[in-house]
């Protein structure tokens, strides 16, 4: 397949500037395979909640326009996720459900979605993980099953995420997610 000029976002369920899967999100960035160009969508703390009577062209909140335009051409997405009590945090999923949006034909419709992230618990967010999967699966994507990538915080040494071996399992969720996008087209 041709990699020239696919487009990935990712969105972060972490607001913390400091956060371990904004790192994550980061060194996705950083090591992008040539010809694949990942972004961090940001001000998913700035969305409303989803409301419907919030989703219609006279009452639709500017910051939601601006998510939905920043990923409507997109090719797939990386959803990087943290675990808050046992599930994704209300932040991401809130970005899911508006970009769910309008119903069968929103941003995420047929696009490749992958999930991973990092969490304190033993099993490294598995819990948000698939409820991440679960949820972007319903909303029209296509979750790319073997993009899946947990890392349990409490295990990092000294240099934190930016190990070979986690920089390569980033770089390969990437091109499976690039790979994807040709089987979708």
């Amino acid at each position: 397949m041709s990699d020239s000029n696919l487009t990935i976002a990712i969105l972060v369920g972490s607001l913390r500037a400091g956060s371990h899967n904004r790192a994550l999100a980061e060194l996705a960035v950083a090591n992008a395979p040539e010809g694949i160009s990942l972004s961090i969508v940001d001000g998913l703390g700035e969305l409303p909640f989803y409301n419907e009577d919030l989703d219609t062209a006279e009452a639709l909140p500017a910051s939601i326009a601006a998510l939905r335009g920043s990923v409507a051409e997109v090719d797939a997405f990386l959803f990087v996720t943290p675990e808050y009590n046992g599930t994704i945090p209300a932040v991401l999923k809130n970005a899911i459900d508006w970009l769910s949006r309008p119903y069968g034909a929103g941003a995420l419709a047929g696009k490749p979605a992958g999930v991973i992230g990092a969490a304190l618990g033993r099993y490294a967010g598995t819990w948000s993980r698939e409820d991440a999967r679960k949820s972007v699966g319903i909303a029209g994507a296509k979750v790319v099953e073997k993009v899946e990538i947990g890392i349990g915080t409490g295990d990092l040494g000294d240099e934190g995420l930016a190990t070979a071996e986690i920089v390569e399992s980033v770089v390969a969720a990437v091109r499976s997610l690039a790979d994807e996008v040709a089987v979708a087209v």
